[in-house]
C-alpha cells in the first residue's frame, strides 16, 4: 500500500505545485482534514462506504472541506480518496504529500530539543548551520527538556545529532564499559 499511498501524494503535489497554490496552506488544509476523518470513525464509515450514494457523500465531504476553510484542491483531492476508497490511507497519504513537497521545495523539518529556551539569536544561528549541513532549508521545531543538562538534540529526517550534555555522558559511559 506504500506504494499507492506515494502515487497519491506524488500526484497531489503535482496538483500544489502546478497551480502555483501556497504549500503550507494546502498540507495545513490536508492535514486538517485528516485529523477530522481520524477523530470520526462515523464519517470515515460514510466517506468510504459503497453503500452511501456518492452525491451524500460528495455533500458530506463539501460540508467538511467547508468548515475547516480548505482549498478546492483538497476537496477534489479527498473526492478521488473516497472515489477509489482510499479514506483508510489519508494518513499515511499526508505525510508522504508533506514530505514529498519539502522534498520539491528543499526543505528540512528539525526537531530541536534543548535543556533551556533558546534566544532568538541562538535558533537563528543553529538554523543557518543546521541548512549549511543538510544543504536545504531548515525549518525547526522547539521543545525543551531539562533531562537534557544542557546542549540541543537534533533530529531532521531519521537523522539525529545529539550534542546534549545527557548525550554526552551515555557516550563515556558506554566507551568505559566497552574497555
Amino acid at each position: 500500500m506504500a506504494q499507492v499511498s506515494r502515487r497519491y501524494a506524488r500526484a497531489f503535489a503535482d496538483v500544489v505545485m502546478a497551480r502555483k497554490i501556497d504549500v503550507a496552506a494546502a498540507v495545513s488544509t490536508l492535514e486538517q482534514f485528516t485529523e477530522v476523518v481520524a477523530s470520526s470513525s462515523d464519517l470515515r464509515n460514510v466517506l468510504d462506504s459503497p453503500s452511501v450514494p456518492q452525491q451524500q457523500k460528495l455533500k458530506l465531504l463539501d460540508a467538511v472541506v467547508a468548515r475547516i476553510g480548505g482549498q478546492h484542491e483538497v476537496r477534489n483531492f479527498a473526492a478521488i480518496l473516497m472515489d477509489k476508497h482510499r479514506i483508510g490511507l489519508l494518513a499515511e497519504i499526508t505525510a508522504l504529500v508533506k514530505a514529498e513537497l519539502n522534498e520539491r521545495l528543499r526543505l528540512a523539518e528539525a526537531e530541536v530539543t534543548s535543556a533551556r529556551e533558546l534566544a532568538p539569536d541562538e535558533r537563528s544561528a543553529l538554523e543557518k548551520k543546521l541548512s549549511g549541513m543538510s544543504g536545504k532549508t531548515v525549518r525547526a521545531t522547539y521543545t525543551q527538556d531539562p533531562a537534557l543538562l544542557g546542549g540541543v538534540r537534533i533530529r531532521i529526517g531519521s537523522t539525529i545529532y545529539d550534542g546534549s550534555v545527557k548525550g554526552q555522558l551515555q557516550r563515556v559511559k558506554l566507551q568505559i564499559a566497552a574497555q
